[in-house]
């Protein structure tokens, strides 16, 4: 557990659950998600007691839930958003068997990892003051934004200000922001995979075989697909929800209103151009399949057409062969003494002739 109180431009830590509301502040507390569920009655004591309201029963199941998708709800007095982040750990792990090492294949002397999307819900419970966020344990994306929050002390108190969140709702987006920023990470990485693939899939002298990692990198492209989209419907009810707010009454309140309204836009905006990346990545891999095959088919009918033309070489021969193989005793060319020489003479003419004639059809030319 750490509880942060972020008031009048600085940023404190305190190891204890708040009793009291800050002047010209708000506390933001983040629990472990098994420690929120050994403490939840003192969080909902807290909530009612700072709040004057608790958490809705399925909301609290809601932010205990490890495998909800990305979600939004809202009541009277607080938001709710789940937001799915990234699982980071130092291997690689498969979604439908957390925990589990992803196979690792080799091909020469470079090693090739199977990428399996793994991601864990962060769930936050957005009050006026107070923002409750709910995490796995070690989660890598609270610690470092708080380490964020606490490094402000170092700057002045203007551009100190400046960089703190102004609400909860505020300091929200911008977790879930650097949420975002890992799926960002993760597609420049599945888009360096799929351009290596495509090159060798379109390679005319190699062979491919790595169709396995190919296949796990693709379904690991639709998990991310369907991650997003969940993300964006989130982020899209929370946009709709804010619009439902009371009205600003004041200039200050209304500047802060639009800035909130400019950082969810942002945040909406960086889901759909992983979700517009993934989708052009997707289709461009099923280009390079079908290109491949095609490829594949194109190379296999070139073959067929030269074995055809040198079949079609050979028969005459053949045939020249096996009349002068039959046994009788009496044969053209069979008792002359040039008559191997005259055989071998028209054979070879023949040959030659029928490969000129197939060489300017360009039925034995190469590509």
């Amino acid at each position: 557990m750490r509880v942060f109180l972020i008031a009048n431009g600085q940023v404190t830590e305190q190891a204890m659950l708040p009793t009291t509301l800050p002047e010209g502040g708000f506390w933001w507390v983040t629990l472990a998600r098994r420690e929120f569920e050994v403490l939840q009655a003192d969080v909902q004591a807290m909530l009612a007691q700072l709040c004057d309201s608790r958490l809705v029963d399925l909301h609290v199941s809601d932010l205990l839930n490890n495998q909800l998708p990305s979600h939004h709800d809202f009541t009277s007095v607080y938001d709710v958003l789940v937001f799915r982040r990234l699982a980071t750990s130092q291997t690689e792990t498969d979604l439908a068997n957390p925990g589990q090492p992803v196979h690792v294949t080799r091909e020469g002397s470079v090693p090739k990892v199977f990428r399996r999307i793994n991601t864990n819900p962060v769930g936050f419970a957005v009050f006026d003051r107070l923002l409750l966020s709910i995490h796995p344990t070690d989660c890598a994306v609270r610690d470092s934004y708080a380490e964020r929050l606490l490094a402000s002390h170092a700057l002045d108190a203007r551009a100190g200000t400046a960089r703190l969140p102004a609400s909860p709702a505020d300091l929200m987006l911008r977790v879930v922001n650097q949420m975002v920023d890992g799926y960002l990470e993760l597609r420049r990485e599945l888009t360096r995979d799929m351009d290596r693939w495509q090159e060798e899939l379109l390679d005319e002298r190699g062979r491919f075989h790595d169709w396995r990692s190919m296949m796990h990198t693709r379904l690991s492209l639709h998990m991310l697909d369907e991650v997003c989209e969940d993300q964006r419907s989130a982020i899209q009810d929370w946009i709709e929800a804010v619009h439902t707010w009371a009205p600003a009454t004041d200039k200050a309140a209304k500047h802060e209103r639009e800035l909130l309204m400019v950082r969810s836009r942002d945040v909406l905006e960086h889901i759909e151009r992983v979700i517009h990346h993934v989708d052009r990545l997707e289709r461009s891999a099923e280009t390079a399949v079908q290109m491949h095959f095609s490829v594949q088919g194109s190379r296999t009918n070139d073959t067929m057409k030269t074995l055809t033309a040198l079949t079609a070489i050979f028969l005459p021969l053949n045939l020249a062969t096996g009349f002068f193989g039959m046994n009788f005793e009496f044969l053209p060319l069979i008792h002359d003494n040039d008559g191997l020489w005259w055989a071998v003479a028209v054979m070879v003419g023949v040959a030659t002739v029928l490969g000129w004639v197939f060489w300017r059809r360009r039925y034995l030319a190469r590509r």
